[in-house]
């Protein structure tokens, strides 16, 4: 991890420490059921506790770390069978979220906001090759897009459930393991896909297309996650 004293200023190191957290867990730089100390992490990333110790409860919240009174924060523990249930259950929920999106029609600012999180992942890939410093930055323009379908659906009982699938690891959208870029591109091509669909009020499209998108990026995590061993071989290489 990089000591971010120099790089970042106050308004900023925040998000930069919960990245540079979330980026070093994604490749492969603690063991399942390790300890974070907060201590060593402040050391490592050259900041204050209240950063890091944010950063640390956001991504508990967000699965990737499992909290215990009186010992602090562990990476958690997954088994495949756990993520692949956890993606065919989003599959549908999400597929469902598109559908009830486009019947009810996106409002303006979730249009804009779609429409700029595309713009953003085409200037990402532009790039022609990507590279560790992307993943950041797809993992937030990957979750805004879901994350506004999800909301356009209309439905609180939507959201809770696709949170809850989110909380077995590495299954939430701002969570990229598999970065191929050949992947990655297939990815962008489905949301441009399901936002097309969404705003032609193509109902019955859009929701095949999401199931379709969320079963591929299960199937390029599979590939990754088939044994601890080459889990740990696969985001050594992303």
């Amino acid at each position: 991890m990089t000591d971010l004293r120099a790089r970042e200023p106050a308004s900023t190191r925040s998000e930069s420490v919960m990245e540079a957290l979330r980026g070093a867990i994604l490749a492969g730089q603690f063991e399942p059921g390790e300890r974070l100390h907060e201590v060593k992490l402040t050391a490592l990333l050259g900041v204050s506790r209240t950063p890091v110790r944010a950063a640390l409860q956001k991504l508990a919240s967000e699965g990737l770390l499992d909290y215990r009174p009186n010992r602090g924060y562990s990476l958690r523990a997954f088994s495949l069978a756990e993520v692949i249930n956890a993606y065919e259950v989003r599959a549908v929920l999400e597929g469902l979220a598109a559908r009830l999106g486009a019947e009810r029609g996106l409002s303006e600012r979730a249009r804009a906001t779609i429409d700029q999180a595309l713009q953003d992942g085409d200037d990402l890939l532009r790039h022609g090759r990507l590279l560790e410093e992307h993943r950041g930055k797809y993992g937030r323009i990957n979750a805004t897009i879901h994350e506004t379908i999800h909301a356009a659906a209309g439905s609180r009982l939507i959201s809770e459930m696709v949170y809850l699938c989110q909380q077995v690891p590495v299954s939430s959208p701002r969570n990229v393991v598999a970065f191929e870029e050949r992947d990655v591109r297939r990815r962008h091509d489905d949301h441009h896909r399901i936002f097309e669909a969404i705003v032609s009020r193509d109902a019955w499209r859009a929701e095949m297309l999401m199931r379709d998108h969320v079963a591929s990026v299960k199937a390029s995590l599979v590939r990754s996650l088939s044994s601890p061993a080459a889990l740990r071989e696969a985001l050594r290489k992303t």
